[in-house]
């Protein structure tokens, strides 16, 4: 990464993904040990509340695309073709966010011809109001990452196992208990407190872990160990960053 480490802690950092009541957010404070305490879930219905938490994150990793070209372009951003590459097993994971040109479609009729998948159109509407929100200068804090590559990061290979299965859901929660710092003491009784405050149609399981992943990355990214795809990040026509970080 080029940005540099941040200074001396404490400050919090977040994880946030997002799920079918808007963005869960996986906040955590980074101590001066080094390591995360005071783990705790938080549930935003728009991520204009992610971008104004109190206490305000120094870091945010957020599973959503930053930065989009101006015309549909084959394999999608380089940023997610360098992340499917990586991936292998997982790389369906990683989809082509839709071009500037379609943002503002709201039938999947306007955007097929595009070829955007079913998937990239069902969360066209938080990229569009992400793409509201950031600005280049809110990069400096917001910064596009994926859970599946943050796993990879963790576990030293891809996942084995589709994440919305319970083989896949050990499997990450084995890597997030796995993982020497950041330390994750009361990460199962904290995932146990979040499942029953809130349903199956606010958040999914998976969705918890993701975000706890992401927490990871803000981790990496404070202390300036993060990875990024590209290394040189094309920028686009607003001046954003096209790139994951992990």
């Amino acid at each position: 990464m080029s940005s540099t480490a941040l200074t001396t802690p404490p400050y919090w950092l977040a994880g946030v993904d997002g799920c079918r009541a808007g963005w869960i957010i996986a906040l955590a404070m980074l101590a001066p040990n080094d390591r995360l305490h005071r783990l705790r879930f938080i549930l935003c219905s728009h991520v204009e509340a992610v971008l104004n938490l109190a206490p305000a994150p120094a870091i945010i990793a957020i599973d959503i695309p930053i930065g989009l070209l101006d015309t549909p372009q084959p394999g999608g951003r380089d940023c997610d073709q360098l992340a499917r590459r990586l991936l292998r097993r997982r790389a369906s994971s990683v989809f082509s966010p839709p071009s500037r040109l379609v943002l503002q479609a709201t039938h999947y009729d306007q955007v097929r011809e595009h070829g955007m998948s079913r998937q990239a159109f069902g969360i066209l509407p938080k990229i569009r109001e992400v793409d509201g929100h950031i600005t280049p200068a809110s990069q400096a804090t917001v910064y596009e990452a994926h859970p599946e590559l943050a796993f990879m990061r963790l576990a030293g290979a891809p996942m084995q196992h589709n994440k919305k299965t319970a083989a896949g859901r050990a499997e990450r929660l084995k890597a997030l208990r796995r993982a020497s710092n950041p330390g994750y003491a009361s990460l199962s009784t904290t995932l146990q407190r979040a499942l029953r405050t809130y349903t199956r149609a606010q958040v999914a399981h998976d969705d918890l872990l993701d975000a706890c992943v992401l927490l990871t990355t803000g981790y990496r990214l404070a202390s300036a160990r993060a990875q990024r795809l590209p290394a040189t990040p094309a920028l686009d026509a607003k001046g954003l960053r096209m790139e994951i970080c992990y």
